[in-house]
C-alpha cells in the first residue's frame, strides 16, 4: 500500500494567537510554527501502517511558502519516506488545496490518503471530504481507529452520538481525529536521518490550479476578553442573579 499524507504549517498550538492591528488577520511574524496538529496523528497512522508491514512507501506534502519544508522534515523524521513541498505565496483556499491534492494523486496513485480532520488555523474540515468528492474515492472522516481488513479498511469514526465503525475500499480517504494515536517524538538519528531524505520542491503553478481566491474577509478581531466569574450564597441568590443579568441584556 502506498499511503500519501498531507501536512500543513500553523500557528504552534502553545501560541497564543494575536490578531493584526489592522483586522487582516493573525499575526504570523517571528511566531513559533509547526505542523498542525490533527496531521501529526495522520502521519503516525501511516507510519504505524508501514512497521505493521501493510505500507510500502509514505509521501508527505505540504502546500505553502518554503519554510513549509520544516514541517515535511519533521514528517520524515517520524518514519515518511519522501516529501513533496508546493510552494505558494500568500492564502490558499480550501478548495484550491483539494484541486493540488488531486493533482498530486494523479501523480502520485496512492491507495490511501491521510490528513488531519482539520487544520486548527481555520478550523475549516473540508479539505478531505472536498478532496473525496474531487477524486470520486471512498471516505471515512474523524477517524479514531484504522484497520486494514481483506484488502479495505474498517475506521472507527468520531460522531455526535459515540462511535461508528464503517468499511472503505481502496482507494480511499481518511481523515484524523486527536484520539487516533499518540503521535511519537522523533529521536535526533531519525532528525538528521530526514534531511537526507528526497525531498522535491515544486511551485504550484506547475500543477494548473487557479488559485485566485474567491472569498472576501472582512475582518478578523479578537474575542471579547472573558468577565470573572463571582460567588453566590446559595440558589436563591443564584436566581437573581441570572435575573439581573437577564434584565440587563434586555434592556440593552
Amino acid at each position: 500500500m502506498k499511503i500519501l499524507v498531507a501536512v500543513k504549517r500553523v500557528v504552534d498550538h502553545a501560541v497564543r494567537v494575536r490578531v493584526r492591528p489592522d483586522g487582516s488577520g493573525v499575526e504570523t511574524e517571528n511566531v513559533r510554527m509547526s505542523m498542525n496538529p490533527f496531521d501529526k496523528h495522520a502521519i503516525e497512522a501511516a507510519v504505524q501502517l508501514a512497521e505493521a508491514g501493510h505500507a510500502s512507501e509514505i509521501v508527505v506534502v505540504s502546500i505553502g511558502p518554503k519554510q513549509s519544508n520544516d514541517v515535511i522534515l519533521t514528517a520524515l523524521a517520524m518514519g515518511a519516506h519522501r516529501g513533496i513541498l508546493i510552494e505558494a505565496d500568500g492564502r490558499v483556499e480550501t478548495l484550491a488545496v483539494a484541486k493540488l491534492l488531486k493533482a498530486v494523486v494523479a501523480e502520485e496513485q496512492p491507495d490511501l490518503v491521510l490528513l488531519g480532520k482539520q487544520a486548527v488555523d481555520d478550523d475549516s474540515n473540508q479539505v478531505g471530504q472536498m478532496l473525496a468528492g474531487l477524486l470520486d474515492w471512498p471516505q471515512a472522516t474523524f477517524a479514531s481507529a484504522i484497520n486494514v481488513v481483506d484488502g479495505g479498511l474498517e475506521v472507527t469514526r468520531e460522531v455526535d452520538y459515540g462511535r461508528a465503525t464503517v468499511g472503505v475500499a481502496l482507494p480511499a480517504i481518511v481523515t484524523a481525529d486527536l484520539r487516533l494515536n499518540s503521535p511519537r517524538n522523533a529521536a535526533l538519528p531519525m532528525v538528521m536521518k530526514a534531511r537526507s531524505k528526497p525531498l522535491a520542491v515544486r511551485p504550484a503553478a506547475e500543477f494548473g490550479v487557479d488559485l485566485t481566491p474567491r472569498l472576501k474577509l472582512e475582518k478578523v478581531s479578537p474575542p471579547a476578553e472573558r468577565v470573572a466569574g463571582r460567588r453566590v450564597a446559595d440558589a436563591a441568590a443564584l436566581v437573581a442573579a441570572i435575573s439581573s443579568e437577564l434584565s440587563e441584556l434586555e434592556a440593552l
